[in-house]
């Protein structure tokens, strides 16, 4: 008996649990609690996980250091968990009421996205696990877009399986990670078919990708955004989600990225991955409560023998 796979497991279960009878409580509550509800249990969450806390503090002195004071980074920290969570309730409630999902949601420089649909080759989405990126996708498709996002599946399938059904409904083509060729050869269809495809690049990506500056410390980032744009003629477009003091949303559309070329591909590639992960850097920047420091960013490091810095 493996006793590590039993609690692994009974954790699990506890947790699609705890989301089935949350989601109950969250569609049946008055809205004018929800974001309060939401704001206590992130404080609350800021005070019991302390792992997770941990990792946030560590993330945020890498990328600040100095320039930011220990309370200014607590803040932001705790500020990370009040959001996630707000996130997460939000993402229940306001998608069983798409009308009030629309008017909580504006877009910034939507005419980006309506000229880039307009060449007829596609369009990829960068962005970050910033904002409520779920609810861009579910905004994008009640304005009538056709689009879907590159995402890991869940560890438990019966989370997974929640999320899907909420994503089927909102007609958000769902793309897995894995098998790799699958995902190319479906994200390239979408693209050649006009469709939205939205990727985030904010993660560690361990050995697979090239290592770039991101808050002056280089970090294993993806490359699929660039080497399906070469492939496809799909545009770039850096896209933000960004919550407002009164938790309504603002989605920001900037220009598309032209690609920078280099010496070969495979520069051209490292320059415009930087290009890009400099943008998110600006965004996490003005907002920093926004990202989620609880990933281990810069856990890969660079292999000297191989170039890196």
């Amino acid at each position: 008996m493996d006793i590590k796979k039993i609690r692994v497991a009974f954790l699990r279960f506890l947790g699609w649990l705890g989301i089935v009878v949350c989601s109950l409580i969250i569609r049946a509550m008055p809205g004018r609690f929800v974001y309060g509800f939401a704001r206590n249990l992130g404080a609350l969450g800021y005070l019991l996980a302390a792992k997770q806390r941990k990792i946030a503090l560590d993330s945020l002195h890498t990328a600040f250091g100095s320039s930011k004071s220990d309370r200014e980074m607590k803040q932001i920290a705790k500020g990370c968990f009040i959001h996630m969570i707000k996130s997460g309730v939000e993402l229940i409630f306001l998608t069983a009421r798409p009308a009030l999902l629309e008017k909580r949601m504006r877009f910034l420089g939507q005419q980006h996205l309506d000229q880039a649909l307009a060449r007829g080759k596609g369009v990829i989405l960068v962005s970050a696990h910033f904002g409520n990126f779920p609810l861009l996708l579910a905004r994008l498709s009640r304005a009538g877009y056709t689009s879907g996002g590159i995402m890991r599946p869940m560890r438990d399938q019966r989370v997974e399986k929640l999320f899907l059904s909420q994503r089927k409904r909102y007609n958000i083509r769902t793309i897995y990670s894995q098998p790799r060729n699958v995902c190319v050869d479906t994200t390239i269809r979408a693209l050649r078919n006009n469709e939205i495809i939205f990727i985030p690049i904010d993660q560690n990506f361990g050995t697979g990708g090239v290592f770039v500056d991101f808050f002056g410390r280089k970090a294993a980032t993806a490359t699929g955004p660039v080497v399906l744009a070469q492939r496809t003629g799909a545009a770039l477009l850096p896209c933000f989600i960004v919550r407002q003091p009164d938790d309504t949303h603002a989605i920001f559309f900037e220009p598309p990225l032209v690609l920078t070329e280099g010496k070969d591909s495979r520069e051209t590639v490292a320059l415009n991955i930087q290009r890009l992960t400099g943008i998110i850097e600006h965004y996490i920047r003005l907002y920093p409560a926004e990202w989620g420091w609880i990933h281990r960013r810069w856990k890969s490091r660079p292999n000297p023998e191989k170039g890196g810095a």
